[in-house]
């Protein structure tokens, strides 16, 4: 792998966007690729705290043009941003894998999905119609009109470094609104590369800016901001937590969507190949990385015993390595950090009393990266910690319940509730799962893992708070409202 290899020495630092220009930060960071960390993607800018206000300014500034602007310029804008996305979604997609450790091929697809995004919410731009109503006073008509929210502070994760912040910014973009990005600390590189796309369209100077650096100093002075008029964040439930106690004390606007335990039932019935390729891919891809992972396997009893056998088999044929390297089906953790509480989380489930059936240990590969196993742990109960707490790892927890009954009830005892899947071949089960499911996204026959663009994402308890993201649900947290009554 060497061709991958950069020397850090000759690197040129990658810049701040503000104002549209490239601002000098104070110092700057190394991004590594944790399937190799000799290997130097990068040296990227971190932004002083009067950076990030300044960004906040010109942001009002560019905002105010941007409202302005024609729906068909805004329109040719984001239709061009998705162009740009899908026709560089292979050299993208690589940068991406480099820095997150996903594979590939998820890679690619990301860079390809953050391109759609930017592409459904253009042809949204032209479908902005408003609604009239009569009043109950005579000669008095009423017109309800969207009108852009204002300056957007967006704060995306490292796990999705494309899609998440793509289906923040593009759907602030599409209403008229200005942005300040804040990308995780970890994968700066996606986030640059997006902003020299952006750079490139005709915007208004300061309607859409990057500042990076980390969320305890930049983080928290754009949640504090009082000149911000909404916040989106996607992360941990902690941080969320103080995003929405930050943004709640100057009356700002806020979105999070934030951890998950999301349980996938596998019922009697199952077909069990699909039973296992779906709890294979919705625990396993991504490292397990994902807030939409399924880390709880709720098993009926009757086929318990088969389920873990075949899933056992599926896991021991997975090649962990190196994200680029082709026939290699898992990347590593993103850094050291994640990688040693995913092991310590092993240990401790194993304490709780849980059975480890497979994997779960530190893989050495031909480069230096974060490489481990995937784990499965059995004799798993609902009230251990390992059940109750987010991992973020490819680890995955088999709880064997006697009914559908009880597995239903398993399945909603958490103080989460983002997805939730059932595989069975009963309508009648099915129903009632949908119904009863206490999450925001249900799925049937299918991965917890892996949603639509066009249709709402979001959950239910500590997953998520305020208006859904994606598709047209995306208006209600990015416009405000307008009621106009008008007496000729």
């Amino acid at each position: 792998m060497s061709h991958h290899t950069t020397t850090a020495t000759h690197d040129a630092v990658h810049d701040l966007y503000i104002d549209g220009q490239w601002v000098a930060g104070q110092g700057s960071i190394a991004n590594l690729n944790p399937s190799d960390t000799r290997d130097v993607i990068g040296h990227y800018a971190q932004a002083s705290v009067d950076k990030v206000a300044d960004a906040i300014q010109a942001a009002k500034r560019g905002q105010a043009q941007w409202a302005q602007s024609g729906l068909e310029q805004r329109y040719s804008v984001l239709m061009a941003i998705g162009d740009e996305l899908i026709a560089r979604k292979t050299e993208l997609g690589e940068l991406l894998a480099r820095e997150e450790g996903k594979t590939l091929a998820e890679g690619v697809g990301e860079v390809h999905r953050s391109g759609q995004f930017f592409h459904y919410y253009g042809a949204e731009v032209l479908r902005q119609i408003d609604e009239r109503a009569d009043s109950v006073r005579p000669g008095v008509e009423v017109e309800v009109r969207r009108e852009p929210v204002g300056v957007v502070g967006v704060i995306s994760p490292w796990n999705f470094p494309m899609a998440t912040a793509v289906w923040k910014i593009a759907p602030a973009l599409a209403f008229g609104n200005a942005v300040v990005f804040k990308p995780a600390n970890l994968v700066p590189a996606s986030a640059w590369a997006l902003t020299e796309i952006i750079h490139r369209q005709s915007l208004p100077a300061g309607t859409f800016n990057l500042v990076m650096g980390p969320g305890s100093s930049i983080g928290d002075e754009l949640i504090s901001s009082p000149d911000i008029h909404a916040l989106s964040f996607t992360g941990s439930l902690e941080v969320g937590r103080r995003v929405a106690a930050a943004t709640a004390a100057n009356l700002v606007k806020c979105q999070l969507e934030m951890g998950s335990k999301n349980a996938l039932i596998i019922a009697d019935d199952a077909d069990m190949e699909l039973a296992v390729e779906a709890a294979f891919n919705g625990a396993y891809s991504g490292t397990g990385q994902k807030c939409t992972a399924s880390s709880r396997l709720i098993v009926m009893e009757s086929v318990h015993d088969e389920f873990v056998e075949k899933l056992t088999q599926r896991l021991s044929q997975v090649r962990v390595g190196h994200a680029l390297e082709e026939g290699v089906h898992m990347g590593p953790a993103v850094d050291a950090k994640q990688l040693e509480s995913n092991l310590s989380w092993v240990q401790r489930a194993q304490q709780e009393g849980a059975t480890l059936v497979c994997g779960g240990e530190r893989v050495e590969c031909a480069t230096d990266g974060y490489f481990m196993s995937p784990a499965l742990l059995v004799n798993t109960t609902n009230d251990m910690a390992i059940n109750r707490e987010e991992i973020f790892g490819p680890i995955a927890c088999v709880i064997k319940v006697s009914d559908a009954e009880e597995a239903i009830d398993v399945l909603n005892d958490t103080h989460f509730g983002l997805t939730a899947g059932i595989i069975t071949n009963s309508l009648k089960l099915a129903s009632s799962f949908k119904a009863r499911a206490e999450t925001g996204c249900v799925m049937v026959n299918l991965p917890t893992a892996g949603t639509d663009y066009h249709v709402p994402f979001g959950g239910r308890k500590a997953s998520s708070f305020g208006p859904r993201e994606q598709g047209r649900y995306a208006r209600e947290f990015y416009t405000v409202v307008k009621t106009c009554y008008i007496k000729a």
